[in-house]
């Protein structure tokens, strides 16, 4: 059994026929899907997703693209969200200044937030990052310095020296189907040194479709796909792959396994 452990159910190319979405991805293999909210708005929809099938968990978070509009958003307010029995992790959060959608200020008032529920309530944030590897690093390394919390680097494209302090903080990392494509030799490299016990896989669908699938929308099936290739590049064997990073979901997601 594989977990997608990040995917966006209620997007445009899921939500249309999230029922065979979800019976394809069961066909696939995979046995698990965390749903992930990017803003407040979203959190209902989550949410009810969770409520309705069985083997789907929610988060509750905001986007760095979405931090100007929640520039508000209290800690209660989030805090409270947590409260759901599915909702099993905080975010995705974070900083991205590739696009620089929301004032950098903001992005990091917001994501230091976020850090401070998930250390209240235990759960794991879950942690974008684009070109922002030092201050996402920074506010990380201050932070576990105030108090330990669980986290995850999603989608992991960062270098590998990024790589290796989020690790040494103590901070999980997942990949996505960025990692089965030919121009990631770099990243395919440092999924070599990933250590087993702190890597999980997703899709981050509707978006990064694997080869051999490029060109479609993404669909939590493909979790298989880089599942697979991600195997090979370790030189170890699907099922093995799929064990461990499994375990590795419910080791750090561990309220999907009370």
């Amino acid at each position: 059994m594989l977990i997608d452990s990040h995917c966006h159910l209620q997007y445009k190319g899921l939500i249309e026929d999230q029922a065979e979405v979800l019976a394809r991805a069961r066909a696939a293999g995979i046995g698990g899907f965390l749903n992930i909210s990017t803003r407040q708005s979203e959190w209902d929809a989550v949410v009810a997703t969770a409520e309705r099938e069985p083997d789907v968990w929610a988060s509750v978070g905001i986007h760095p693209h979405e931090a100007d509009a929640h520039a508000d958003l209290g800690e209660a307010s989030l805090q409270a969200a947590t409260d759901h029995p599915k909702v099993i992790g905080i975010g995705e959060t974070g900083l991205d200044y590739y696009y620089d959608k929301s004032d950098r200020a903001v992005q990091q008032a917001l994501f230091r937030m976020h850090i401070r529920v998930a250390r209240e309530t235990g759960l794991p944030v879950i942690i974008h990052t684009r070109d922002a590897e030092e201050d996402t690093a920074r506010i990380v390394e201050e932070e576990m310095a105030t108090g330990p919390f669980p986290a995850l680097i999603h989608c992991f494209t960062a270098s590998s020296e990024f790589g290796a302090r989020m690790v040494d903080a103590g901070l999980s990392i997942s990949l996505s189907g960025i990692v089965t494509f030919k121009s990631a030799k770099d990243l395919q490299a440092t999924a070599t040194t990933i250590p087993a016990d702190r890597l999980l896989v997703e899709t981050d669908s509707p978006f990064l479709a694997p080869v051999p699938h490029r060109g479609r929308s993404c669909e939590p099936a493909f979790t298989a796909d880089t599942a697979r290739f991600v195997a090979k590049l370790r030189g170890v064997s699907e099922a093995e792959l799929a064990e461990q990073t499994t375990h590795n979901f419910f080791a750090l997601f561990q309220k999907a396994a009370a």
